[in-house]
């Protein structure tokens, strides 16, 4: 990739997009022409995507060789949406394969591309990013874009932290929150939630399409389940026009209890997709039309952990059961369905890397264990355009004051300072 002005890039690029970039997204551009490797880290709102586009557009005029991946299918597929621009999967860009026993991309095969941007780097594993580095190749331009204030990565280390906390690259920390943004609730009660501040709660329970935030005080698990149930089905989409099933996504700190997502499931399936039949797999039922996550990789099928669908068919006479994910159709045997679990409700840690258009969230002090600042930052975050939080404040208060994290031990800070 030839050399490029970056003080003359921002200017072209600001004109081309008919936007005024903040100082700190100003630094962020420059840096990533004078830099080989990038940190851009903030909170929602504080324009992320408003950097990638701007650096993809710039890259773009020179021809340059760009690619854009992500840890998760969902992750991957919110970036295309909000760039323009086709972004993978990393496993599939790394051209994993189960029969070849690995990863075909490494250092006897780089990627070929000339810029490489990776959104949601706080999801990724130690394991995972050593794949990646691996791949990338040495005159590409490397950029990470993520959250540091999220959940860790659920495989093992602290990765983005640990590069943030090294000092060894340059980190583009985006803090303000664009006036756009300013309206929304979410992203306000966000940064108040990431700062240890608990929102301002409203005591009116009566829905307001031009407010983002809502919360409903019960402290009764059993009442909460119930209000959760009523909110799902008819409360939401009737008074914001939205779809039961394909636009709430309700998450749980638990898998257990009362409003775990294994009860939570049982019970939005008796209510959202009711019916005989369907295809028994230990304590779960699975019908027709039902909202499905798979839990764990598969390659062979192409479908990732934290991926939802739908079931579309069911056909016994061959044992399988069709499931659409994005509208790509994809047959598991009966036998493949302990890869699969309801997703009408699903944990906090697995809705990372994901956006709703709606999130509903039970917060009980019988979620004690689990009640810290970067999960119920994590679940809030995940909704677009509603978040609707179900619970007591003071579970709501202890979470948000919590903010030891467990801590990871991984030395990869230090190894970086080397």
């Amino acid at each position: 990739m030839r050399a490029i002005d970056a003080a003359k890039a921002v200017q072209w690029v600001q004109q081309q997009l008919s936007i005024t970039l903040a100082e700190n997204q100003l630094n962020a551009i420059q840096w990533a022409f004078e830099h080989k490797v990038l940190v851009i880290t903030g909170g929602p709102g504080t324009g992320k995507t408003t950097i990638i586009k701007a650096i993809i557009k710039i890259v773009s005029r020179i021809n340059a060789r760009i690619m854009l991946a992500a840890p998760t299918g969902r992750a991957a597929k919110r970036m295309s949406e909000a760039s323009g621009y086709e972004a993978k999967t990393i496993h599939r860009m790394l051209e994993y394969s189960f029969q070849k026993g690995g990863f075909q991309r490494n250092e006897d095969k780089p990627l070929e591309c000339d810029v490489l941007i990776i959104d949601e780097a706080s999801m990724i594993g130690a394991i995972l990013m050593h794949h990646l580095l691996k791949a990338v190749p040495p005159a590409a331009m490397f950029i990470l874009v993520g959250d540091v204030n999220q959940l860790p990565s659920v495989g093992a280390g602290n990765v983005l932290n640990d590069i943030i906390a090294s000092g060894s690259v340059p980190v583009a920390t985006l803090t303000e929150i664009f006036r756009q943004a300013q309206a929304s609730r979410i992203i306000i009660n966000a940064h108040k939630i990431n700062s240890g501040v608990v929102p301002v709660i409203e005591h009116s329970v009566a829905f307001d399409p031009a407010n983002d935030f809502y919360f409903i005080e019960q402290d009764d698990p059993e009442r909460v389940l119930e209000i959760i149930l009523e909110l799902v089905d008819k409360r939401i989409p009737q008074r914001f026009g939205c779809k039961a099933i394909d636009d709430i996504q309700v998450l749980t700190p638990m898998h257990k209890g009362v409003v775990g997502a294994s009860n939570l499931n049982h019970r939005l399936q008796t209510v959202l997709n009711p019916g005989e039949g369907g295809v028994a797999r230990g304590d779960r039922t699975y019908r027709v039309n039902d909202k499905v996550m798979q839990i764990r990789n598969n390659y062979d099928k192409e479908v990732f952990n934290g991926d939802i669908g739908r079931i579309s068919k069911i056909r016994y006479e061959d044992h399988e059961v069709i499931i659409s994910f994005d509208d790509r159709e994809v047959a598991y045997d009966f036998s493949d369905l302990d890869e699969i679990v309801l997703a009408y409700a699903v944990s906090v840690h697995k809705s990372q890397g994901s956006e709703y258009p709606v999130v509903v969230i039970p917060i009980l002090t019988q979620h004690y264990v689990l009640l810290q600042r970067n999960l119920i930052y994590t679940a809030v975050t995940r909704g677009k355009n509603l978040v609707v939080m179900v619970g007591s404040r003071k579970a709501l208060s202890i979470g948000v004051n919590n903010n030891k994290t467990q801590q990871r031990h991984t030395r990869l800070g230090y190894r970086l300072c080397l």
